[in-house]
């Protein structure tokens, strides 16, 4: 696949709709990470250094109809402040058409559009919706590689109607497509594949991928249970998803086959209630009692983990160990980050809680490359077209 980047579009003096990530979290309408703005300067900058007016759009969230509470203006503020700019806040590009706004524009200003998912017509993929985004503009950039398996107007409809030429991809999403080629293109043995999270089925994908490749398959988080549960161990109140037995049973089969060495926890914390007041106790065997559910992974499967990896020379890791949110039952995520940031060989993260355990644990610097995706973070992976890419095809 070719597409644009900014070294190849000729951007001089152009007006530029860039999609953007700023899908950042808000506690009480502050912003309290704004990763997600920081890594989306180096294009904004470099639009900016092209003297063009750029007219930036993003999603917050997943609001049904107009939300203060998911509102943009934060984000817009925050950035004024990053990039030493005036910020132009288009609350209703509805009734204000952007081309309008564009007018009042001098050079190297920007305007930012209110959250696109307060219109259906960006969820629905609507070919009017998508026109109206693109009224006055020259070029479009994506730069939100999080939102690329998205077909949403904005992501897809409307590089769709832009000519070849004139549409591209920025900093950040070439960094990432070039990263995660990587991943598949110089896989060293051995190679541990980590899936945490809740679901067995958000990961079934990916996991049986990568088991024809891979020599350790190591599982935490609520998924775990699901997998010890097929054991025939007993995991208290756990949360498993039944219906996920077939799932479970095709990675099984498929890493027997493949001989493959699945990694399962030997102990785990667990509450009475799940409930971030719950005290966490730590139960030393792989069976968890009645009255009990597991919401991390515990220190002896800490140990077991870190050795694996301590022994791989490619890691893959996407999902937490535990409710790594609440301070009790993060220990587990928190020591696989580290473990992580402590190998020498290819190391690929992908996914929010993920992201989050690196960063706290302070190893981000260490990591061969950190995703900004989650669910198109999979996907890619998987050899999955991206909707948003496919679009952007040259």
């Amino acid at each position: 696949m070719s597409y644009n980047t900014l070294a190849t579009l000729e951007l001089t003096n152009k007006t530029v709709l860039l999609r953007l990530d700023l899908n950042v979290p808000l506690t009480h309408g502050l912003i309290s990470d704004d990763s997600r703005i920081l890594a989306a300067l180096p294009t904004i900058k470099h639009l900016l250094s092209q003297h063009c007016k750029i007219v930036i759009m993003s999603h917050l969230g997943r609001p049904k109809a107009f939300d203060p509470a998911f509102s943009l203006q934060a984000v817009g503020v925050r950035l004024a402040e990053l990039l030493g700019e005036n910020i132009v806040f288009a609350s209703d590009y509805g009734e204000e058409p952007v081309d309008q706004l564009l007018l009042q524009l001098g050079k190297d200003r920007i305007i930012l559009l209110e959250n696109l998912r307060f219109y259906p017509g960006e969820t629905k993929n609507d070919q009017d919706f998508a026109r109206g985004l693109l009224k006055g503009i020259d070029f479009y950039v994506n730069d939100a590689f999080a939102s690329l398996h998205r077909a949403h107007a904005s992501v897809e409809a409307v590089p769709s109607m832009v000519p070849a030429d004139k549409r591209g991809i920025g900093f950040l999403v070439e960094k990432e497509l070039n990263s995660l080629a990587q991943l598949n293109q110089q896989i060293k043995a051995p190679f541990t594949v980590v899936m945490g999270g809740a679901k067995v089925s958000d990961k079934i994908g990916i996991i049986l991928h990568y088991l024809d490749r891979c020599n350790n398959l190591v599982i935490g988080g609520a998924m775990a249970y699901s997998f010890l549960a097929y054991q025939g161990i007993a995991v208290g109140d756990s949360k498993i998803a039944e219906e996920q037995t077939d799932l479970v049973e095709a990675i099984f089969r498929n890493a027997a086959a493949r001989k493959v060495s699945i990694h399962l926890p030997v102990d785990h914390l667990c509450a009475a209630t799940f409930a971030e007041s719950s005290a966490a106790q730590l139960v030393s065997s792989s069976e968890i009692p009645k009255g009990l559910m597991g919401l991390d992974i515990g220190p002896k499967t800490i140990a077991q983990y870190r050795g694996v990896l301590r022994a791989s020379a490619t890691i893959l890791w996407n999902g937490p160990m535990g409710v790594f949110e609440w301070e009790q039952f993060s220990h587990g995520t928190t020591g696989i980050a580290e473990e992580v940031g402590l190998n020498r060989g290819f190391t690929l993260v992908g996914g929010g809680d993920s992201v989050a355990a690196i960063n706290k644990a302070g190893v981000a610097s260490k990591i061969s490359h950190i995703s900004t995706g989650g669910g198109a973070f999979l996907e890619f992976l998987q050899g999955i077209k991206l909707p948003g890419l496919k679009a952007l095809e040259g």
